[in-house]
């Protein structure tokens, strides 16, 4: 769909064959042929269906009566660079727009432009494919994963629920013990004022430490819109610590980190890869639950790969995967736990790919199991 409007307004309305008329009607896909002036000579029957004119009403038309008025000067600009100069910006590829229809109501449309061989002045035929049932379904299959990440964070926070109430738990009863010993000395007749002072500079720290965990838990549960940030991995990964070292602690884990000094920012949404990040590690934490009679280790890492992406590791030296299980972890549903969604690992993943990132596993060096996340440096748009 070419408008040349702003070459001529001198209508060219020889139409086709009968033999091509009715292979043009045969076709599935809506095909409008015009020419070089932009004026449509061809209007098949599946555009007719799609744009709700009948072919009559349409030619010797410009074809711009089928487009928004954005869509037009760019189809203008795009064919007079093209019949001036035979420089094809549009031709042969194909490209989403937004289409008009008869009643004025507009709908996108996936649109190819070639030109027809052997005419001269040359004429170009576009082939149309209405995606409104396409794009509804990509937004169900959205929704619906935003349903399923909903679900997999819940299960993640109840797994954790022990660590977290621990954490939290700590702070609380600080503030209360220094708040019991300020009622004790203020009751003395001499009242030592400098650590009464000292008792509350300790509940005012106790309580700020205390919403900064409930901060992060919010963060972690809430719905994240908007554009990804430039975000510095560690001080992601390190903002874990508070709410991972009570859980690993209780499991008799040693949790670690070992983040390198060197890395560039990455593009991220950062509550989603906390939320990776974190399902890794209390993954990695009940793996280690039957290990008896060696180290139970969790280490977090991450290192600036060759080409300059963020490489995060999260290993555990527990029984690892077995050989015949590892091929289906990603999938939907797949778990080893009693309890478990089987909807974290591919979850994250998905997550991983729309930051156009990997996640990957392999096993680990004597033992356990290693899942690697690589992000791309810079956020790169989806082809």
């Amino acid at each position: 769909m070419v408008n040349a409007g702003a070459v001529s307004d001198m209508p060219q309305t020889a139409e086709p064959s009968v033999e091509l008329r009715q292979l043009l009607d045969a076709a599935v896909d809506g095909i409008v042929i015009i020419s070089h002036a932009g004026h449509i000579v061809a209007f098949n029957r599946a555009a007719e269906r799609l744009f709700g004119y009948r072919s009559r009403e349409l030619l010797g038309r410009n074809v711009g009566v089928l487009m928004s008025a954005a869509e037009r000067a760019a189809h203008d600009a795009h064919l007079t660079e093209y019949l001036a100069t035979g420089t094809a910006h549009i031709l042969g590829k194909g490209r989403e727009v937004s289409a008009r229809r008869k009643d004025g109501s507009s709908f996108p449309a996936f649109l190819s432009v070639g030109t027809l061989q052997e005419s001269e002045p040359p004429r170009f035929v576009g082939f149309l494919q209405d995606l409104t049932l396409r794009q509804h379904a990509q937004q169900q299959a959205r929704r619906l994963q935003e349903r399923l990440f909903h679900v997999s964070r819940l299960a993640t926070m109840e797994e954790m629920a022990s660590g977290i109430a621990h954490q939290l738990n700590q702070p609380l009863t600080a503030i209360a013990n220094y708040a019991q010993a300020c009622e004790r000395l203020l009751a003395k007749p001499a009242a030592d004022y400098a650590e009464i002072r000292g008792a509350l500079r300790e509940i005012t720290l106790q309580a700020l430490h205390a919403g900064d965990c409930i901060r992060r838990l919010r963060v972690l549960t809430r719905h994240q819109d908007g554009e990804p940030q430039a975000t510095d991995i560690n001080e992601l990964i390190t903002d874990l610590t508070d709410l991972v070292q009570p859980n690993a602690r209780s499991h008799d884990v040693h949790y670690r980190l070992e983040l390198a000094d060197d890395l560039p920012p990455a593009q991220v949404h950062r509550a989603q890869i906390q939320r990776v990040i974190l399902n890794l590690v209390q993954n990695a934490i009940e793996a280690l639950a039957d290990t008896v009679g060696r180290p139970r280790d969790v280490l977090v890492r991450t290192a600036r790969t060759a080409d300059g992406d963020v490489e995060v590791g999260v290993c555990d030296s527990g029984p690892g995967v077995q050989a015949a299980l590892a091929p289906s972890l990603f999938e939907p549903f797949h778990t080893s736990k009693p309890q478990g969604t089987g909807l974290g690992l591919a979850i994250s993943r998905t997550i991983v790919r729309d930051h156009h990132g990997t996640l990957e596993y392999r096993a680990n060096v004597p033992a356990g199991a290693c899942f690697l996340l690589r992000l791309p440096r810079g956020f790169r748009d989806r082809k």
